[in-house]
């Protein structure tokens, strides 16, 4: 990007974006994305070979741009849980995400569930590092964090897939809290998860 001007990619991506909150997916071409973006499709085809190309490089880039980007290390298991469910949060209130899994069910499935995508390899990789250090320093149990970073990823996934369906039972406030404490128990080292017992905490 120069002179505040974004470059094709990203406008490409942006207009994809708005067609897709407008329309959803199943109702967006290659040529609707051009057409909004400004520029004939031959030139979107220089980027990406169809529109579920399009389609999936933007979904990575949503869910990428919901990580905690320059966030420094943690010092404790709850400020790492504060981090990991505001990350979760992040995700769940997407317009992309909110407009696949209420318009585009199997599609949002596809392209955030189906496949391991480029998006859950970078979140999985962030995690593990968080792990690692969390480790080290003495505040997340001990075990493969590779791992145990998958594990984080499915608990949250599956939060953050299903939240709308238990909306009744756990609203916005509730939901944050019953995830923290659901990644939290995970992570807690033994002998701290026994302190707490023992406390009746």
């Amino acid at each position: 990007m120069a002179d505040g001007v974004p470059d094709t990619e990203t406008a490409i991506l942006d207009a994809a974006l708005a067609e897709v909150l407008a329309h959803g997916i199943r109702r967006t071409t290659a040529s609707d994305i051009a057409r909004r973006c400004g520029i004939a499709r031959q030139t979107l085809y220089r980027y990406w070979p169809d529109a579920q190309a399009v389609f999936a490089a933007l979904v990575t880039r949503e869910l990428l741009a919901a990580l905690p980007a320059g966030q420094k290390g943690c010092d404790d298991l709850d400020q790492l849980v504060t981090l990991l469910v505001e990350t979760a949060d992040r995700v769940r209130r997407l317009p992309l995400v909110d407009r696949l899994r209420d318009t585009d069910p199997e599609l949002f499935a596809r392209y955030i569930l189906d496949r391991l995508g480029t998006s859950q390899r970078a979140i999985h990789s962030e995690t593990t590092e968080r792990l690692a250090d969390g480790q080290r320093a003495g505040y997340v149990r001990p075990g493969d964090p590779v791992q145990l970073a998958a594990m984080v990823l499915l608990i949250a996934q599956s939060a953050v897939q299903s939240a709308p369906l238990v909306a009744e039972w756990l609203p916005d406030d509730a939901w944050r809290v019953e995830l923290s404490r659901a990644l939290g128990g995970y992570l807690m080292p033994n002998d701290e998860l026994a302190r707490r017992a023992k406390e009746g905490r």
